[in-house]
C-alpha cells in the first residue's frame, strides 16, 4: 500500500472536522434529536448523589455475581444484552458507540429494554421505527477530554466504558463502580486495526460475544488508560468516586474495593 502524502493526510483531517462540524451543527438544531435534547436535559443531575454500577464486558463477569445488581442502577455496555436472559433482569442503561458493533448489532441493540444511549453520527445505520428510550448522543469530540455535560460533544477515549462514565457524571451519580473492565486482551495486533474473529471469543464473557465471523476492532488500552485518568480527574474534583471492582482486573487508575463489600 503506497503512504498517504502529507497534504492528502491534511486534507482528510479537514474533512472529517468539517464533518464533525456538521454533524454537531445539525445535532443542535435538527428536528430529530430534539427528543434526545430533551432526555438529556432531564437526566442532567437527576441521580445525585445516588451509585451506579458500570458493567465492562470481559471474562471476569463470570466470575461475579451480577444478580446482587437488580436493583442497583446499572450501565451496559454494547453487547451486554447477551447476559440479560441469565440475569433476569436487564440494565437499567445500555450504551453503545462503536461503528463495527452498531453496524452489525442494530437491531439487537435497539430492541432491549434498557434506555439507549447510541451516536448521533450512526442515526443512518439503525433501523426504522426507533423507540422512545433511545437518546441520541454526540461521541465525535476531536479533542481527548472529559465531558462534564453530555448535550455536547464527547472523546470516546477509544473505549465505550469512559462514555458511560461521562454519562454517569451527567445524570449525577456520587459514585461509580466499575465491573467486569478486565483491561486485558488474548487477541493482540495494532490498536484500532479490523480484525474478523475466527472462532470463540476469548476476549469477553461470552464465547459468541464477538464469535466467528464477527468484525471488530483491537483495542487501545493506553489510549483508554488516558481516559480513564481524565474521569478519575473529573470525579474527585467534584468530590466524587470511581471504583474499580472489577475481580482480577489489569486496570490500576482507579482505587479497588472487592466487589461483595458493597453489598454489606
Amino acid at each position: 500500500m503506497t503512504p498517504r502524502s502529507p497534504l492528502s493526510r491534511w486534507l482528510q483531517k479537514c474533512l472529517f472536522r468539517a464533518h464533525v462540524l456538521k454533524e454537531t451543527l445539525l445535532y443542535r438544531s435538527s428536528p430529530d434529536s430534539l427528543s434526545s435534547r430533551r432526555d438529556l436535559a432531564r437526566l442532567k443531575n437527576s441521580l445525585r448523589g445516588r451509585r451506579c454500577f458500570i458493567l465492562g464486558n470481559g471474562p471476569s463477569l463470570r466470575q461475579t455475581d451480577l444478580k446482587l445488581l437488580r436493583d442497583e442502577f446499572t450501565f451496559g455496555l454494547n453487547r451486554v444484552y447477551l447476559l440479560f436472559p441469565d440475569l433476569g433482569f436487564a440494565t437499567t442503561y445500555l450504551v453503545a458507540v462503536n461503528d463495527l458493533v452498531l453496524e452489525q448489532c442494530a437491531s439487537e441493540i435497539v430492541a432491549q429494554p434498557s434506555h439507549k444511549f447510541l451516536p448521533w453520527g450512526m442515526r443512518r445505520s439503525l433501523p426504522g421505527g426507533l423507540p422512545a428510550d433511545l437518546t441520541f448522543i454526540q461521541t465525535q469530540g476531536l479533542r481527548p477530554g472529559f465531558c462534564r455535560d453530555a448535550r455536547r460533544s464527547m472523546w470516546e477515549g477509544a473505549t465505550v466504558t469512559f462514555v458511560a462514565l461521562q454519562l454517569a457524571y451527567h445524570i449525577g451519580f456520587q459514585e461509580a463502580i466499575l465491573v467486569g473492565v478486565d483491561h486485558s486482551f488474548t487477541t493482540q495486533g495494532k490498536p484500532h486495526e479490523t480484525v474478523v474473529s475466527q472462532g470463540n471469543d476469548p476476549n469477553h464473557f461470552a464465547p459468541d460475544y464477538f464469535g466467528k465471523g464477527f468484525r471488530w476492532q483491537l483495542p487501545d488500552l493506553p489510549s483508554s488508560e488516558r481516559a480513564y485518568r481524565l474521569a478519575r480527574q473529573a470525579f474527585e474534583a467534584d468530590g466524587r468516586t470511581v471504583l474499580d471492582a472489577t475481580i482480577g482486573g489489569k486496570l490500576t487508575v482507579f482505587p479497588k474495593v472487592e466487589y461483595e463489600s458493597l453489598f454489606p
